[in-house]
């Protein structure tokens, strides 16, 4: 079993949770970095929640009824 599936199994039904630690540490990251490298932590941060099945959901433009 791979690293990524047991980070699967341990998040799983802890989405909210997943997203805002992969949020938090990319956002600490960049602090102590200074932003110098703040494109490849965004860049990094998307691709965790992908692999993870955490993406935010589509923002949908249409007002709701």
């Amino acid at each position: 079993m791979s690293m990524m599936d047991k980070l699967k199994n341990l998040m799983k039904g802890h989405d909210d949770a997943s997203r805002q630690g992969v949020d938090k540490a990319g956002d600490a990251f960049d602090s102590k970095t200074d932003n110098k490298y703040s494109g490849q932590t965004d860049s990094a941060q998307k691709r965790m929640n992908d692999q993870m099945g955490t993406q935010d959901p589509p923002q949908d433009d249409r007002p709701q009824p």
